[in-house]
């Protein structure tokens, strides 16, 4: 099966396309193009999905992105894709798209899945292949594969073509936020949060 049948996902996945909230200012021309770029069909044509037809699942959660920075004719489209990879009981930790709503289209497997809205009330469900789900826009979320030996393939549709990412550990634990106003803000101690900290820093590489 060609890496669960991906290309029949990602031609379903267009009419994700008009169904998610734009978050992208409106333009004023047909489409932009940087300066002393050649404009023709290449231009508004994306070939990075294409290493994933066929590729063995990664070990590892992995997304593969077509946002204005991988794909300059998205700009000023307010549309924007990425593939969601998930090797057994992989996580995508909670995070925000401060730009564009998500619209998720689960191709294969089983996600939990769930975002926490401005009252903090937590709204999840356990999504089977076929299902889609709509996280709006800014909120916190994430995705689970609770599938230990299964994978789990997902295309998500955002209302933006730059929609932006905010990992919530990242933005906590790695941006050099003091450790003693941490332990204040999550009634804990220090030590801990260092532990935290130590915990999501980068293993340091093996030395032959």
């Amino acid at each position: 099966m060609a890496k669960y049948e991906l290309v029949a996902a990602l031609v379903l996945g267009l009419s994700l396309l008009g169904l998610t909230s734009a978050g992208d200012p409106d333009i004023l021309t047909d489409f932009v193009a940087p300066n002393g770029t050649v404009v023709d069909g290449s231009f508004f044509t994306f070939t990075g999905m294409r290493s994933l037809i066929n590729a063995e699942p990664p070990t590892t959660f992995t997304v593969t992105k077509a946002s204005a920075k991988e794909f300059p004719a998205l700009e000023g489209q307010s549309v924007s894709y990425a593939v969601l990879e998930f090797p057994g009981g992989a996580v995508n930790p909670p995070h925000t798209h401060p730009r564009g709503s998500e619209l998720l289209f689960l191709t294969y497997g089983t996600l939990e899945v769930g975002f926490v809205d401005t009252t903090n009330t937590l709204f999840t469900q356990t999504l089977q292949t076929g299902d889609m789900f709509i996280f709006p826009k800014g909120l916190v979320h994430f995705q689970l594969n609770t599938n230990q030996t299964g994978n789990a393939v997902a295309v998500s549709a955002f209302g933006s073509a730059s929609a932006g990412l905010v990992s919530v550990p990242v933005a906590v634990f790695e941006t050099n936020i003091d450790s003693g106003i941490l332990a204040k803000s999550f009634n804990t101690t220090v030590d801990t949060i260092q532990a935290l900290k130590a915990g999501l820093a980068p293993t340091p590489p093996t030395k032959a």
